[in-house]
């Protein structure tokens, strides 16, 4: 048994003195605490969190300019960067993955490789290959698919594989060449479609969605949550509250293309369409805010100049586009949670698995506090 002594347990439930004792995968107790540990770690002074969860990457892209090049690589060679991103995640402090989008089982198979101690890192839920239309947005690493038959193949064929969560693309984007970021592309019959097969085996579901119309139709179809959200509008917004839609900003996205621009390398037409989309993304928050949609961490790492080790950065402009530093700290841990599906995460609790970040200071006040991790616990091994 591992014993944290000393230490100010933080989470969604509020801040309390407590020592944390893990035993093998658990945690199991927190305050009352034997005193016949096998060891024991003094944090006095420093905050005991949950780790956190992110809930849109691309475990196979690497944050170069252009991911469409990874195309031209060998599954191979994705394998050993999605690898090297797992580990970077879990020095960041990131426990739990969700990968929305990667060529055939490759993140399915990342996933399986953790939790069989192939690969140290954090846990992974997987999607398979996003369902998109022909020649839609992410069209070279999905499966295409149109009309109500050939998505419901699709869906199958990747609840086939396992997967955890079933991806589509409802709009165009940002990062193909072509697509019209905010214009729908699987039309809401080919949406609700989509939902149907995957409700039969009880699997979520998430939409890439930047515009309005399309955001619509995801949620009407009864999708689990909205990716992006980039134009949500108030009535897309009071849609989204009203029917408890989730929705993961990945806020890091449009910042590292802004950011960079084609100084950077990035295609030209990938930093037009941005720029465009960054008022429109201030608005979508106020909107969200205001109609009380609740929201999940994610930032879809892997994209332009958005690693999956910058997760803290995508709390920090959260914050400044309007949450509190305590709902960020909720949506990268319970509502996250209750997105994928998971009931042993998120809370610093008896029972949960024991996924624990230490802290220097307090996220619930100050959302920096991420960035100030010691310790990394994922299933209670230290890996860090």
């Amino acid at each position: 048994m591992l014993v944290l002594r000393g230490a100010e347990v933080v989470d969604a439930n509020g801040v309390r003195e407590a020592d944390v004792a893990v035993d093998g995968d658990e945690i199991a107790a927190v305050g009352d605490v034997p005193d016949d540990a096998d060891e024991e770690i003094d944090v006095s002074g420093r905050y005991v969190a949950p780790g956190l969860i992110d809930s849109h990457v691309h475990l196979m892209m690497d944050g170069r300019p252009d991911p469409a090049e990874t195309n031209a690589e060998s599954e191979t060679m994705l394998a050993y960067r999605a690898a090297a991103n797992l580990a970077d995640a879990l020095d960041a402090g990131v426990t739990t993955v969700r990968d929305l989008g990667a060529p055939t089982t490759l993140a399915l198979d990342a996933g399986r490789a953790v939790e069989a101690g192939v690969l140290e890192g954090p846990r992974v839920l997987a999607c398979g290959e996003n369902v998109v239309m022909t020649g839609g947005h992410g069209h070279w690493f999905g499966r295409e698919a149109d009309g109500t038959a050939e998505v419901k193949k699709a869906v199958r064929e990747q609840l086939k594989r396992g997967a955890d969560v079933v991806k589509c693309m409802a709009t165009g984007g940002v990062l193909t060449e072509g697509a019209l970021t905010g214009a729908p592309e699987l039309d809401e019959e080919e949406l609700t479609a989509l939902v149907d097969a995957a409700n039969a085996k009880r699997v979520p579901t998430a939409a890439h969605a930047h515009g309005a119309a399309g955001i619509k139709n995801a949620v009407r179809a009864g999708i689990s949550s909205v990716e992006h959200g980039t134009f949500m509008d108030r009535e897309a917004a009071e849609l989204m509250a009203e029917e408890g839609t989730y929705w993961v900003p990945t806020a890091k996205a449009l910042d590292g293309i802004i950011e960079a621009g084609t100084e950077g390398g990035i295609p030209e037409f990938a930093v037009e369409k941005a720029e465009a989309a960054s008022d429109a993304f201030a608005d979508a928050f106020e909107h969200a805010l205001e109609a009380g949609v609740d929201v999940a961490m994610g930032t879809d790492a892997g994209t332009p100049f958005n690693h999956l080790a910058d997760a803290p950065e995508e709390l920090q402009l959260m914050v400044e586009y309007g949450l509190s530093p305590q709902s960020a700290l909720e949506a990268a841990t319970v509502n996250a949670a209750d997105l994928l599906g998971l009931d042993d995460v998120g809370l610093v609790e008896e029972g949960y698995r024991a996924d624990l970040l230490v802290l220097d200071s307090n996220p619930r006040e100050d959302v920096t506090a991420w960035e100030s991790t010691t310790r990394v616990l994922a299933a209670g091994t230290i890996c860090r």
